[in-house]
């Protein structure tokens, strides 16, 4: 159902034809980066979080991980994830295929800077057998994102 859901939101858009179904599973970084013949950074890794009760998705490099500091000098809350087993209810993709298309109502999207050092990025496409194939500013259309934050911590090279 939430593949279904996002190819709609993705056909509204345009965006129909960048969606990638595989036979591997995308559901983690590695196995997408490998699905999609990509470097783990390329997967545009999405992050729900609660802010009191209000859901936030923030779409990093999938390597990155949020710097607990960057993210409540930002949102001036602390970052709490969602619980696993409320991300599906909560969002309207299970974990695995979270997204920002075709999401439940009033959910607000960010995008991570760190995605900025990549052409084109594969965010997934509703469940854990899909990818979206798109370049920087598709993905800003798309996603319909409230802006870019900086929320990462630096990686170490």
């Amino acid at each position: 159902m939430s593949l279904e859901k996002a190819e709609k939101y993705l056909e509204k858009k345009g965006f129909l034809d960048h969606v990638i179904e595989l036979e591997a599973s995308t559901a983690t970084v590695t196995e997408a980066a490998e699905a999609l013949h990509v470097e783990p950074g390329m997967i545009a890794k999405t992050m729900s979080f609660l802010q009191n009760d209000k859901a936030v998705l923030i779409l990093t490099e999938g390597t990155a991980r949020v710097d607990n500091r960057k993210y409540k000098d930002t949102f001036h809350i602390k970052a709490k994830m969602i619980p696993f087993d409320e991300v599906e209810n909560i969002i309207g993709h299970a974990p695995g295929g979270v997204c920002p298309f075709g999401i439940n109502e009033g959910i607000e999207v960010y995008l991570d800077e760190s995605l900025k050092q990549f052409t084109t990025v594969y965010p997934a496409a509703g469940n854990d057998h899909s990818a979206v194939k798109l370049t920087i500013p598709e993905l800003e259309q798309v996603a319909e994102a409230n802006g870019w934050v900086d929320v990462c911590k630096e990686t170490e090279n």
